[in-house]
C-alpha cells in the first residue's frame, strides 16, 4: 500500500446499523491505519449515565451528566486475541454492554447534548492527531473532520439495517425482537437527522454508497476504485 495512504483521514457517515463500523474497520486494516468508532464513544457516555442513575424514568439529568463528563475516560483499543476493536471506559472493557438495546434507546438524546458532543469531538480529533485514521459516525465529515481526504456517506434501506442489527444481537445472545430493533432504528434516524446540534447529513463533498445489496468484498472493491481515482487526481 502506498505510504501516502497511511496518512489519510477518512470520514464515514451514515444512519444507524448501516455497516459503517464494519466497513471502516476493513478500510483501516487495508491501509494499515487507525480505526475509531465515534458512535461507541457516545454509547459509553450513555452507559455511564445509566449506571450512575443520571437517566430516570426516561429523563436525562443533563446538568449532572455535563458536570461529570470530566470523570469519563474513554479509549478504543484493539484486542488481538478477539481480533476486534473494543471500547474501554474508566479502565473497564464495556464493548458488549454498550451494544445493548437499552443503551441504543438513549444514545441519540445523550448525543445531542451540546457539551457531550463538544467533549467527544475534541477527543476524536485528539485520537487522529498526526496519524492516518478512519472514523465513522454521524458528523465526521461535516463537523469533526470537515477537511477529511475522503468522505463517504453510507446508506441502506431501513428494513435491511434493522435485519442486520437484529442478526448481530442474536449472534451475541441478546434478547430483542425484530420489530423492537426496527422501531429503534427508525426513531434514531429521526432524532439523528433532526437534532439541532451536528445533525446527520451528507457532506457536500461526500460520495454516497448504498450498500443495501452489497457484500463487504464488493464495498471494498468500490473503495479501492475510489482510492485509485483520488490518487490520480492528486
Amino acid at each position: 500500500m502506498n505510504k501516502a495512504n497511511q496518512d489519510l483521514v477518512i470520514a464515514i457517515d451514515g444512519h444507524s446499523s448501516g455497516g459503517k463500523s464494519t466497513y471502516a474497520k476493513a478500510i483501516a486494516k487495508e491501509l494499515g491505519i487507525t480505526y475509531v468508532d465515534s458512535g461507541a464513544m457516545y454509547r459509553a457516555v450513555t452507559l455511564y449515565a445509566m449506571e450512575n442513575n443520571l437517566i430516570r424514568d426516561g429523563h436525562i439529568d443533563e446538568p449532572a451528566l455535563v458536570g461529570q463528563l470530566d470523570q469519563i475516560r474513554i479509549k478504543i483499543k484493539f484486542n488481538p486475541e478477539e481480533v476486534r476493536y473494543e471500547t474501554w471506559m474508566n479502565g473497564r472493557n464495556i464493548e458488549n454492554e454498550i451494544r445493548t438495546v437499552a443503551v441504543s434507546n438513549y444514545v441519540s438524546p445523550v448525543s445531542k447534548i451540546r457539551e457531550v458532543r463538544e467533549a467527544m469531538v475534541s477527543l476524536q480529533r485528539d485520537m487522529a492527531r498526526d496519524r492516518g485514521v478512519v472514523m465513522d459516525g454521524r458528523d465526521i465529515g461535516t463537523v469533526v473532520f470537515p477537511d477529511a481526504d475522503i468522505k463517504i456517506y453510507l446508506t441502506a434501506k431501513p428494513e435491511i439495517r434493522a435485519q442486520r442489527r437484529f442478526d448481530e444481537l442474536m449472534e451475541k445472545g441478546m434478547e430483542a425482537s425484530y420489530d423492537q430493533v426496527h422501531g429503534n432504528i427508525m426513531d434514531r434516524d429521526h432524532q439523528d437527522s433532526t437534532r439541532d446540534i451536528s445533525p446527520l447529513k451528507k457532506a457536500e463533498d461526500a460520495i454516497e454508497l448504498d450498500n443495501s445489496s452489497m457484500t463487504l468484498e464488493q464495498q471494498m472493491a468500490w473503495f479501492k476504485e475510489l482510492l485509485e481515482k483520488k490518487s490520480e487526481e492528486g
